[in-house]
């Protein structure tokens, strides 16, 4: 019996697009948007980013050094924040959920993303568990991320369902002994949510 549902936030919770924040950086930097998609995202710097090692300070250091944009920190910030839009149907099935099982969230995110994004969204208060690459250090599909999930919401991996719109991550939660469902839209996480016997509104 599914007794906890752990969410994954970005594509699941709230949608998000990268290049609205590339494009900021383009305006910064005059660098083309392509060139600089693989100047940070092949560089590794917003993996260490989202696994903690390395602080929102380092990180709009090292992306200016890299790009030469031309931007405050604040400013920054914003852009970098400033890519989500709220999947309203996925905070519909949270709030309805609420009470009814444990809920969790589980995120490879940052420092920033979470501070003045996630932490800000609606639904965040209704988590009984909340799990974040950058505070344990780990990443998913680490097993750490996932035992730590676990941990927080108390309850044995069998007894809990993990959405994710990556298969790898799915594939992750799964090699702990969670069950695994990927998000390619509502209907469908109802569905799946449904073979697993989770008592939907």
């Amino acid at each position: 019996m599914i007794r906890g549902i752990i969410f994954d936030f970005g594509n699941v919770i709230s949608s998000f697009d990268v290049g609205k924040f590339l494009g900021r950086l383009h305006d910064w930097s005059g660098v083309e948007v392509g060139i600089l998609r693989e100047r940070i995202y092949g560089s590794g710097l917003h993996s260490r980013y989202e696994s903690g090692d390395i602080s929102s300070e380092r990180f709009y250091r090292e992306i200016s050094r890299l790009t030469g944009a031309r931007v405050s920190a604040e400013e920054f910030a914003e852009g970098f924040t400033d890519i989500f839009t709220p999947l309203e149907s996925t905070h519909g099935l949270i709030r309805a959920l609420k009470g009814k099982y444990r809920l969790g969230l589980l995120s490879n995110t940052n420092e920033w993303h979470f501070e003045r994004h996630i932490r800000n969204t609606p639904v965040f208060p209704l988590f009984d568990a909340i799990t974040l690459s950058f505070e344990i250090g780990a990443l998913k599909p680490d097993p750490r991320i996932y035992l730590d999930a676990l941990r927080k919401i108390s309850l044995p991996p069998e007894a809990c369902a993990y959405i994710d719109d990556i298969p790898e991550y799915v594939d992750g939660a799964a090699g702990v002994g969670i069950r695994g469902i990927r998000y390619t839209g509502h209907a469908e996480l109802l569905e799946g949510l449904s073979g697993l016997k989770v008592v939907l509104p």
